[in-house]
This record gives C-alpha cells, structure tokens and sequence, in this order.
C-alpha cells in the first residue's frame, strides 16, 4: 500500500556489510572506542564483529545472547538465555552480573538499552505462551521488574529530551511511549505511539536520530519505517529481506545506518539477502549510544 506523503528509499541507498546468513540476526550496536559494529545471531548463539574494510567475524560462541551493550570502559554486557547477565571483555567472560533471574527457566533477554545513567532496561521473552516483561539492572548490580505481562518485548530508546522512552511490544504490534524518570529510572504514563496495521509487517527494534525521528525495522515488513515525534510514519527503507530485525547508527559522525535481518536459513520467499547486514545512506544522523555502567 503506497501512503500519500510517505517516501520511499530504494536499493541504491545501501550495502551490504556482511552477507552472513543470519538465522535471526539482531541488536546492533555501534561500539564507539573499536569504531566496530557488533550483532547477535541469537539463535546460533554468536556475536559477530565488523570494522570498514575488514570481514565480519565471529567473536564469540556460546549462550544465546539476546541484546548486550557497551560498558563505559569498553567491556560489553551480555543478556543472555535464563536471565543471565555476563561481563565479556578480550574475549572472554570476565564476570557475571546476574547468574539467572527468578521467573520461567526459559525466560531469555532481547532488546536491551542503556540510559543516561549508566542503567539497562532490558526485555525479555519466554516460550509456551507465557509473558515476558521489562526489568532494569541498576549500576550496583540490583534489578528491578518494571513492567510486566509483555508478550514480546523488544526495540527500546529514549527520546532526545531523556522524557520519554519508545517502547516496543511485537506481540501487540504497538510502539508505547511511556514517561521516564532519569533521577530514579521509573516508567509510567503509557501512551500509543505507533499502532502497525496488519498487512505492514510487525514492529521489531528502534532507534532514535538526532532530529528526534524513530526508526523502526519491521520484522515481515522488508524495511525500516521512519516516524516523526508526532508517530507520523515519513519515510520507509526498503530492503531485499523479509525479517528485518533491528536498526541503529555508527560510523564517523553517527552517519552510517546499519540494519540487521534473520531468515538466512529460509528459503527464497524470506529474501535474496536475508540474514545480512545492511549499511543505509539517509539523511539521518545518529545519537552516541548511551553506555552501561554496571559493576561486578
């Protein structure tokens, strides 16, 4: 369905960074010091590195790593399967946070993200029709449940004024937005930012820019659909890959999109190019990640 006033950006826009194969390709994360780009392959349970002019490689294998984020001093932070939270630094495991969260045995971490403050928010989703749900790990190690009762938590920002967090149910189809408290990392005030129609795929990771848009991959969507503060959707990227999966910014200025997909394992109708990492011209330019600040 072509939306009067949306535009559409084709394939000349991007490349292709890594042709990977991703079987569910997620969570990039520009990681400023290495000027390196890291994703998740969570079902192989692999965390994939890539620097410009370089192959993608993988860095570790292990644990199903759901989403992870950067540590002030470099290290990264693992959420993996059974609420296991590690510390990952030169190549291996240097400690760990949380052993397993109390809940479902299968309850795994997916989208993460950092505030301000050095705390995460991170989502989780659990097998067997059960619910997943929102906690944040506080700097000191402590975590607490947020919100409850998600059925498929996912991409997760905040907006440029740190009031507002974009919160993304997959299961609902809806990107909320809910008030956020910097002093103490509450969440509360629930609104509708975006409802997805049917038809439009389901709403997967986001990411915010620094003019205040959010842009959302769209898992079954082949794209990025980008939204004005107002949940007005203005632009979508189109790609050669049903399951887009997640979006973020990197590169020099914050200039590069990157997008992740999944499907690799899929046949034909998931995409010429599924499970690949995209690299996307915009307009747009990205924010400097938030990074974590948990200790041991």
């Amino acid at each position: 369905m072509l939306i009067k006033g949306v535009r559409r950006m084709q394939a000349e826009r991007y490349d292709i960074i890594a042709d990977v194969r991703c079987v569910l390709g997620e969570g990039p994360v520009w990681h400023p010091h290495e000027q390196a780009l890291y994703w998740t392959d969570i079902e192989l349970g692999r965390l994939w590195r890539w620097v410009e002019g370089c192959e993608a490689e993988v860095v570790y294998e292990g644990r199903k790593v759901g989403g992870f984020t950067v540590q002030a001093d470099g290290s990264l932070l693992l959420f993996r399967d059974n609420g296991n939270v590690v510390v990952w630094q030169d190549g291996h495991e240097s400690g760990t946070v949380i052993d397993q969260i109390p809940g479902h045995a299968n309850e795994r971490f997916n989208d993460v993200c950092a505030d301000p403050m050095g705390r995460v928010y991170a989502g989780t989703v659990c097998g067997s029709g059960l619910m997943g749900r929102l906690i944040r790990l506080d700097v000191g190690g402590d975590w607490h449940e947020v919100l409850g009762g998600v059925a498929c938590s996912n991409g997760m920002d905040l907006t440029l004024d740190q009031k507002m967090m974009y919160y993304t149910d997959s299961e609902m189809r809806t990107i909320w937005s809910y008030q956020y408290d910097q002093s103490h990392g509450g969440l509360h005030g629930r609104g509708v930012f975006v409802e997805v129609p049917e038809g439009e795929g389901v709403p997967d990771g986001l990411t915010v820019d620094k003019s205040g848009d959010v842009w959302s991959a769209r898992w079954d969507g082949w794209g990025v659909y980008r939204y004005g503060p107002d949940g007005q959707m203005k632009e979508k990227v189109e790609l050669p890959a049903a399951q887009v999966s997640s979006v973020c910014f990197g590169g020099q200025g914050y200039k590069d999109m990157f997008v992740t997909s999944a499907g690799g394992h899929l046949d034909d109708w998931a995409g010429v190019n599924a499970g690949a990492v995209f690299r996307v011209n915009t307009d747009a330019v990205g924010c400097e990640p938030n990074m974590s600040r948990i200790c041991l």
